[in-house]
């Protein structure tokens, strides 16, 4: 009794020794995720509050690279290529760092995102920098008491990325292009399936031994949209000796032999030599 009774005080010590009391972040993870035009464009970062401090300009030096936030840089992804103030900003993630200004800001998209705030002058690379434009320094009358980036102004063909803080806004213009991607998928919904859409459903039919006089008109129609490849070759042989027509069957994969040797593949010669030699005995 006395040894069970040591024992759970031992583990109510241990379990007091390691407990861990929690308390709200200082500076919360803010997320935001916004469609802009087809594309999407994440911001990851941490939220500050001014708690009765002067921020730019004091808290917030200006003239110097800021983190554009609090702890570890923040974080903007774009989905697809974008531009951002004209200049261009392909797709991937970038920290977003910034350098305040009374009048003006300069915003920096930088492509190294392993620094935890802002990188050391020695650290700083000018070849990471995928754009850097300037924006005005924009006022405020109400008091924004917790940093804030937003994506608004929504536009078929852009947003605006807003940063604001105290009495402080700028406005980041990000511009996509939305037109080049509607008038693509339009041109290839009309034009109808694609090469490799067609190449699939003749290999579909073939495989499950289905309709081979609908498979060879799907295997046409692949190797009319995408041209000559040996492999399509190498299924219209297949659904051609299905068909019984074992000469126009050879013809095809000495066709597909020859295509795959020029771009030294060595494994489909050996199968259509293989299917030759078992066609050659059916004609």
């Amino acid at each position: 009794m006395k040894k069970l009774f040591f024992l759970t005080i031992l583990l109510a010590a241990f379990g007091v020794a390691n407990a861990q009391i929690k308390t709200p972040a200082p500076s919360p993870v803010g997320k935001i995720s916004q469609e802009v035009g087809l594309i999407k464009v994440d911001v990851e970062y941490s939220r500050p509050s001014a708690k009765g401090r002067k921020v730019f300009g004091d808290l917030v030096p200006f003239g110097e690279l800021w983190r554009t936030g609090a702890n570890a840089s923040t974080k903007v992804t774009v989905s697809d290529d974008a531009k951002v103030a004209g200049m261009p900003l392909p797709k991937g993630t970038y920290a977003l760092y910034t350098i305040p200004g009374e009048k003006e800001w300069t915003v920096i998209f930088y492509k190294n995102t392993s620094f935890w705030g802002t990188p050391e002058p020695k650290d700083f690379k000018e070849e990471d920098v995928q754009a850097r434009v300037k924006v005005n320094s924009i006022p405020v009358r109400d008091l924004v008491e917790t940093f804030s980036i937003n994506v608004n102004n929504l536009r078929n063909n852009g947003a605006d990325l807003e940063i604001v803080w105290e009495y402080t806004k700028v406005v980041v213009p990000i511009m996509v292009d939305t037109e080049a991607k509607v008038l693509k998928s339009i041109e290839a919904t009309m034009a109808g399936p694609a090469a490799g859409d067609y190449n699939a459903a003749a290999r579909y039919y073939y495989e499950e031994k289905k309709d081979m006089a609908q498979a060879l008109v799907w295997v046409d129609k692949a190797l009319e949209k995408g041209g000559e490849k040996f492999w399509i070759l190498r299924l219209k042989a297949n659904i051609l000796a299905e068909l019984g027509r074992y000469k126009d069957a050879i013809m095809v994969a000495e066709k597909s032999t020859e295509l795959a040797k020029k771009e030294g593949n060595e494994d489909y010669p050996r199968m259509n030599d293989k299917s030759i030699a078992e066609w050659s005995k059916k004609k």
